[in-house]
């Protein structure tokens, strides 16, 4: 078939990968002029299965209380007189039951681990270089009562198959000497040796000139207007998808099959089509250092839990990402949090970098009240989504762009995730046989 992906980020382009790969003729469709130039371009670059725990927990209603009126909080919620933000608020709340939580912590684990195994293969075929470490990722945590909190969720994980292993605030320094700076400040960690890091941008980059190489042709600076279709009810299809070229002229590109990979954007773009994606853009920061001495710098990719930022080492690099803003789709740096990232890596690194040539940027996640993404087929049969990766893109990447080029093929995916418009595998999730998918909420009602 031929099929059009909309989107190049790292869920559009592996999405491309995969599909040609599947046999068929793949077009990329992106307004930026590059892949990868959004929310795939400076996130904080972890492989990171082993912490799919889901924003909505039991924890989370309070968290997002404390911060209200905080402009350097790492979760900040700002209310605006938007419905989707409301109606996405309350899903949240629901999905923050302990019940929801804990199947969407197998969802998640089940296609991230199916992810990361598809990044490994996909690495050794293609050689791409991405800074690319497999050292695992250390979490360490400043306050007891989230440490302590912490424990549950290792425990699931373990039980899940992902080894995340508790450890003593000295073992943790053995682990990554660079925290020893803040030795005072730690009360505790986990390792899970088997996560990994590495530049997306770098690899999303590489994996489409590759894509390029085998035929996949990528339309950039097309800008998407809409989705054109015929037909009604059962019968409807996309028959086209209306673009704005680089030169201001409307075209109509046409296909037998269409992706949606537009993280927040996607939900425009479906809902005259009367599928309301239940993703609103949750927008995270990164600030990347020059390193100036490499020994005082981690090599361990870190999650600092009680500001909740991600540090990788990219090479000569040091990347620091992580907060949320829920404030629309503006990606307008906040110069109070961009400080607050600076200040808090001088706190851990002091002598590591140059902090006074930071890089800041601002990404919008597509997240799902769930964190759980929409992967699968929609009530228009030829059209398909691949959106709502949240946080965890670069983690789920690779393993739901090859799902979803199986799902476009006619083949079941080899992992038991709940995918959008499709049976349940015959392995339940941990949850009752009366839940079901729908594309109309968050995942399931």
């Amino acid at each position: 078939m031929k099929v059009i992906v909309l989107g190049s980020g790292i869920i559009g382009t592996a999405s491309a990968w995969f599909l040609n790969k599947a046999g068929h003729d793949v077009s990329v469709v992106d307004r930026q002029p590059g892949p990868a130039q959004e929310t795939s371009f400076a996130n904080g670059c972890q492989i990171s299965v082993s912490h799919a725990t889901p924003w909505a927990n039991k924890t989370a209603p309070l968290t997002i209380l404390k911060s209200l009126g905080r402009e350097d909080a790492p979760l900040l919620y700002r209310f605006r007189p938007e419905w989707l933000q409301w109606q996405w608020g309350a899903h949240f709340l629901r999905e923050c039951l302990p019940s929801r939580t804990a199947y969407n912590i197998r969802q998640i684990v089940a296609i991230a681990e199916y992810s990361r195994q598809t990044l490994q293969a996909v690495r050794a075929e293609t050689g791409i270089d991405y800074h690319c470490l497999t050292r695992g990722i250390l979490h360490f945590y400043t306050d007891q009562r989230e440490f302590d909190n912490s424990l549950a969720s290792a425990a699931l994980m373990r039980e899940l198959g992902c080894a995340r292993d508790p450890l003593a605030v000295e073992e943790a320094i053995r682990l990554e000497p660079a925290l020893a700076s803040i030795r005072t400040q730690l009360v505790g960690a986990d390792f899970t040796p088997t996560d990994e890091s590495g530049d997306i941008h770098r690899f999303t980059s590489g994996l489409a000139a590759k894509a390029a190489e085998q035929g996949v042709q990528f339309h950039f600076n097309h800008t998407v207007t809409r989705l054109i279709t015929q037909g009604s009810g059962a019968a409807t299809r996309v028959t086209g998808v209306e673009v704005i070229d680089a030169e201001g002229r409307h075209r109509t590109l046409q296909a037998d099959a269409f992706v949606m990979a537009m993280g927040s954007f996607s939900v425009a773009m479906l809902k005259p089509l009367g599928i309301p994606l239940m993703i609103y853009p949750g927008k995270g920061y990164s600030a990347t250092y020059p390193i100036l001495a490499p020994a005082a710098a981690p090599t361990i990719s870190l999650i600092d839990d009680g500001y909740k930022l991600v540090v990788s080492r990219l090479g000569d690099q040091l990347r620091v990402a992580g907060t949320c803003e829920f404030n629309g789709y503006s990606r307008e740096l906040n110069p109070t949090r961009c400080e607050a990232i600076t200040r808090r890596t001088k706190e851990l690194f002091p002598t590591a970098c140059d902090y006074d040539a930071p890089t800041y940027w601002a990404g919008l996640r597509p997240l799902t009240p769930s964190n759980v993404p929409y992967i699968g087929k929609t009530k228009i049969a030829n059209l398909y989504l691949n959106t709502g990766h949240g946080s965890l893109g670069w983690t789920m990447g690779c393993g739901s762009g090859k799902a979803i080029a199986d799902i476009v093929s006619g083949k079941i995916p080899d992992v038991n995730f709940r995918f959008s418009g499709m049976p349940a595998r015959a392995v339940q999730l941990a949850t009752s046989t009366s839940d079901t998918f729908t594309a109309s909420g968050d995942q399931r009602t």
